[in-house]
């Protein structure tokens, strides 16, 4: 197995691995409001169907996080701006790869056209993703109170927002 990490578009057979990285996510934080676990199966039909940029961070076969673009809304007015989501196992935090992984979405989103990237974090009390998204160039854009709830606490998600290109 390689011991180098490299930044690759995701394929189907990177499904587990995607879905190994989310699935504590979901089932212990309140960093997404998703609150049950997507499938393999799930991340191979995003796989597939996604238009836009979907990356992993691999060690040879081993997914170690992974990012995605995809639409901000559905409504035609829209289709230049984007929402990213970005994922890393625990134990491929704190090396930079994050940042590294942000900045290779952000880049492939602003050459497939995008022209605004949007994130949706969690205000869990945690800055991490905040403290990320900022050093990647996004500037909070506004936060909605109280919208989702989770493990028995009501939260506020922070937009931020990023122009590309």
């Amino acid at each position: 197995m390689s011991t180098i990490e490299e930044i690759r578009p995701a394929v189907a057979a990177d499904a587990e691995g995607i879905a190994a990285v989310f699935a504590p996510y979901v089932t212990d934080t309140v960093v997404t409001f998703e609150t049950t676990p997507p499938t393999a199966e799930q991340w191979r039909a995003k796989i597939r169907r996604n238009g836009l940029p979907f990356l992993v961070l691999a060690r040879g076969d081993v997914v170690l996080g992974y990012a995605l673009a995809a639409p901000w809304r559905p409504k035609p007015a829209y289709r230049y701006s984007v929402e990213t989501t970005i994922y890393l196992a625990p134990a491929a935090t704190g090396r930079g790869h994050g940042r590294r992984l942000l900045d290779e979405l952000l880049k492939r989103c602003a050459e497939a056209g995008a022209r605004q990237a949007i994130a949706v974090v969690v205000d869990s009390g945690h800055p991490a993703s905040r403290n990320l998204h900022r050093a990647a160039g996004f500037t909070d854009a506004g936060v909605l109170r109280r919208v989702g709830f989770k493990h028995d606490r009501w939260l506020d998600t922070v937009l931020m927002q990023r122009e590309l290109g």
